[in-house]
């Protein structure tokens, strides 16, 4: 996953005309942790799109306009606008993540 370090790059990101795929995290957050241990089969299944990571911490105005009130939290973005959000409430498993990819994109 590449980072996302302002939000010049954010909004350039989100402009995709195929989707992305964003986590919000934090280095602080356990649950953030938690999830990079079990993340990276699921990013490779769905490796035919753009995987980016963003820390709410330093881009707080693209967690702020996306609604991201808890983390980790997975947004597809395409054509600048939000298409689907996994709240992090629904986000502790790897099964959580990958039915909401398989919906979310249709696979």
């Amino acid at each position: 996953m590449k980072a996302i370090k302002d939000m010049n790059q954010f909004r350039e990101v989100i402009q995709n005309t195929e989707p992305v795929i964003v986590k919000f995290e934090a280095g602080w957050c356990p649950d953030c942790k938690a999830m990079d241990m079990w993340i990276d089969p699921i990013v490779e299944k769905y490796s035919a799109y753009s995987w980016y990571t963003v820390n709410r911490d330093e881009v707080e105005e693209a967690a702020v306009e996306n609604e991201v009130m808890g983390i980790p939290s997975i947004l597809i973005f395409q054509d600048g606008k939000k298409l689907h959000h996994l709240h992090s409430a629904n986000a502790k498993s790897p099964e959580q993540v990958e039915s909401f990819l398989a919906d979310s994109l249709g696979q």
